[in-house]
């Protein structure tokens, strides 16, 4: 499944559903569930092929699309709460009247948001086809470290590029095979880097209880309890309040409805 919605395509942003190549499978952006192509899946005394039940599931699990992207916690989606309702308004189909009737404004007001609801929309798309064509023939090693899915504050610490990395990583590991840490640095963008290293020990959406997770860490470097406290307070994991139960962080894991355990930083 893939997590970093930054990423993803327009249309799979729209759909909610990834398909990959390698394992032929249909997966939500959302949670870990996946559909295997060829198979068919039973739901409600119903049954679906593969991207038909994917299909079925978003719609079930996840609801209505842009109230599921707008819980997605996506640290790009920086709308005002008027701009959300002018969102799930016209999503509703609901005219310039009704929204101006019902949220105390002017028609001229709603149609003056929706202008430039438009217009931002617009400068978005002609931005991301210039940044595509000069980034056709990008340098990999100057390309830069993805900020992963619950970073708390994106700042200069993430301005890292792929060399950078790959030279915090040789200089801070022992080994990588099994993964050795040496010293946990005290530059964050180093700490950024090495965490992020660590966090891939951790399978996404697997929970796991606090002595599995000073399990994994205490084979990784001796203070494994100060590498699980910079894991929770850089947002590579989260717990749940009472510390019981721990999971890699996910922006989509953590939008899913009806998880039994809301996991939140400590």
């Amino acid at each position: 499944m893939k997590t970093d919605f930054e990423q993803l395509p327009i249309e799979t942003l729209v759909s909610g559903i990834s398909f990959e190549e390698e394992s032929g499978c249909y997966c939500c952006i959302h949670c870990p569930a996946r559909f295997l192509q060829g198979e068919v899946y039973e739901m409600d005394g119903r049954y679906f092929e593969a991207q038909r039940a994917a299909q079925q599931h978003i719609l079930k699990e996840h609801g209505d699309r842009l109230q599921a992207l707008l819980r997605s916690g996506s640290r790009y989606l920086s709308l005002t709460e008027n701009q959300q309702e002018l969102l799930y308004s016209l999503r509703r189909g609901e005219n310039d009247r009704e929204i101006a009737r019902r949220c105390g404004v002017s028609p001229a007001t709603v149609r003056h948001q929706r202008f430039m609801l438009r217009e931002k929309a617009k400068q978005a798309r002609m931005f991301l086809a210039l940044y595509t064509l000069a980034m056709q023939q990008k340098n990999e090693q100057e390309e830069l470290m993805p900020v992963h899915d619950c970073a708390k504050m994106v700042d200069e610490r993430y301005e890292i590029t792929e060399a950078e990395r790959e030279k915090f990583l040789r200089d801070a590991f022992e080994s990588l095979q099994p993964l050795q840490l040496k010293l946990f640095p005290r530059k964050e963008k180093k700490k950024v880097a090495i965490l992020a290293r660590i966090a891939e020990e951790f399978q996404r959406g697997r929970v796991y209880s606090e002595p599995e997770v000073n399990a994994i860490l205490s084979r990784i470097y001796p203070d494994y309890a100060t590498i699980r406290r910079y894991l929770i307070e850089y947002g590579f994991m989260q717990r749940t309040p009472d510390c019981r139960e721990y999971r890699r962080s996910s922006a989509g894991e953590r939008e899913q409805e009806g998880q039994k355990s809301q996991i939140q930083e400590r």
